[in-house]
């Protein structure tokens, strides 16, 4: 057996919130992960807090920044969107430990820096540069959330949830009118499309405040 590390024990962290959600953690629960004695996880981690900082902090960790510094901000801003999103999509549990952690390491921080300045560089104020982020990390993770089935209703219905043939169309004309699409989605057109409209409508607000 390799030795016990911090390393190790988030990385139990981490494929345990994967399987089960990040309520299934506890000291105890990863000692038995790890088929350790629970008291040696405190040599490394000193508590449960403290171990959900460094499973935010792994995950963040593995965000790759290949932005163009010289590119306008727009599409330097679909760059890091997206960027997020694919960390996102291979941690979707985890992700949710991210976006509840305030983390003061380098890795809980260069993803908001480099976020912030992209923003401020493209003349935004401060408080503006922190809505528009805000607004970004929402859309993102609300993204996340449907991809991976946990927001209900149309978003998109998934096929077995709601069948066609059973609904009134005299009640619900355009539900029955739009039902082939409510019943797909190409996740990834569907992250452009709103991304895209976020710029847009951000890119439109720059340009009037400047009128």
């Amino acid at each position: 057996m390799p030795p016990l590390t911090r390393a190790r024990i988030v990385a139990a962290a981490i494929e345990l919130i994967e399987r089960e959600g990040a309520d299934a953690v506890s000291m105890r629960r990863i000692a038995a992960e790890l088929g350790v004695g629970v008291m040696s996880l405190y040599n490394h981690v000193p508590n449960k807090s403290a171990l959900l900082d460094g499973v935010a902090e792994a995950v963040l960790s593995e965000i790759e920044f290949t932005d163009d510094p010289a590119a306008h901000w727009t599409e330097r801003v679909r760059v890091q969107a997206r960027t997020f999103r694919q960390i996102a999509h291979h941690y979707p549990r985890s992700t949710m430990v991210v976006v509840s952690r305030q983390l003061a390491s380098t890795a809980g921080m260069l993803p908001v820096e480099r976020a912030l300045a992209t923003l401020r560089g493209a003349g935004f104020d401060g408080r503006e540069a922190v809505q528009i982020f805000r607004v970004f990390i929402a859309y993102v993770v609300g993204s996340l959330l449907r991809e991976v089935g946990v927001t209900p209703g149309f978003a998109p219905v998934h096929r077995g949830d709601i069948r066609v043939a059973d609904v009134d169309v005299q009640l619900f004309p355009e539900i029955g009118a739009l039902s082939p699409h409510l019943l797909s989605c190409d996740h990834d057109a569907e992250f452009d499309f709103g991304l895209d409209l976020l710029i847009e409508a951000i890119a439109v607000r720059k340009q009037n405040a400047r009128g």
